[in-house]
């Protein structure tokens, strides 16, 4: 651990380590309760006032199969007309699984989408009912029409460690297709060990092949925590020269694999271990612990290890 310690220290004590906040996307979708619309608005701008400055804010799928999200449109109309953000210094990416989804948030005025696709066809096929090559030719469409009216693409690449129907993914099958997200016009492309199986050393040797033909600069680690392995694999990630970390507050998001399991990593302790090593010091730990009860207390949740200790000295 000092030689990693040495290793973070001297490769980014300079950087700029960015977290995205999915929070009230990811982490509310699988909700059963439905989050009213000014709560989702409340709760993205207690996290802008920790400091987070990319949060994904909602997704533009079928309400049938996402009944949280299905108020995409109003979100977004609540973002732009909220008092308490200062839009020159946020962004609020978007999730958008094809082209009708992207018009949808063009009308809503977005700047700023992600699309996603898997490393197995399992998972492809369960997930978005095509495979993987179909998958990226519908993607096709969406990047083009992003470019033409000047919009960003992030790229989402789920099962970068094993799928719940195919097993352990190949890591070169999860770099030939960060390749393809990149070159269709993704700017960048978040690896997400879906089921949350991952630990230090199946996350190093992943990491490992897709950085030997893609910049680490152009990758980011979306870690589960499943298995309480979600800082730790970012911390190796951060050792690897990853400096986007997607988590969500509280840890917001079950994993539907693992029953009674959590899900996304949260963010509280990832900025935890991050300002444990000189980063992310921008971001106010105890205003984002206290907007992790806050909507912990809400979704009736237990809230982040991390976020649960900083509180419990505030009282």
């Amino acid at each position: 651990m000092l030689r990693l310690r040495s290793s973070i220290t001297r490769n980014f004590s300079r950087s700029m380590v960015t977290i995205c906040e999915v929070g009230p996307r990811d982490g509310l979708q699988n909700e059963k309760m439905i989050v009213p619309t000014n709560t989702k608005v409340e709760l993205i701008e207690r996290l802008a006032k920790s400091g987070l400055t990319t949060i994904e804010s909602t997704a533009f799928v079928s309400p049938k199969w996402v009944p949280q999200m299905a108020d995409a449109t109003e979100v977004l109309k609540g973002i732009a007309e909220s008092p308490n953000l200062d839009h020159s210094k946020l962004s609020f990416p978007v999730l958008t699984p094809n082209l009708k989804g992207f018009e949808r948030a063009l009308e809503a005025k977005s700047k700023h989408i992600a699309i996603f696709a898997a490393s197995s066809e399992g998972f492809s096929k369960k997930n978005i009912n095509c495979t993987i090559e179909e998958s990226l030719e519908r993607f096709k469409p969406v990047c083009v029409a992003a470019k033409k009216n000047n919009v960003k693409v992030r790229g989402y690449l789920s099962t970068v460690i094993a799928c719940p129907y195919d097993g352990p993914t190949d890591p070169n099958q999860v770099a030939k297709i960060t390749e393809k997200l990149l070159e269709m016009g993704c700017y960048e492309v978040s690896l997400g060990d879906t089921i949350g199986v991952g630990t230090p050393s199946t996350i190093d040797k992943m990491l490992r092949t897709v950085t030997a033909s893609v910049p680490a600069s152009k990758l980011a680690m979306h870690a589960h925590d499943t298995y309480g392995q979600g800082v730790a694999n970012c911390t190796v990630a951060l050792d690897r020269g990853i400096t986007t970390f997607d988590a969500s507050v509280a840890g917001l998001g079950g994993c539907p694999y693992a029953k009674g399991a959590t899900g996304n990593v949260a963010t509280e302790d990832v900025v935890y271990m991050l300002q444990g090593f000189g980063l992310a010091n921008e971001i106010d730990l105890v205003e984002l612990a206290k907007t992790g009860k806050w909507i912990s207390d809400i979704l009736g949740r237990t809230g982040a290890r991390a976020g649960n200790a900083i509180c419990a000295k505030l009282l």
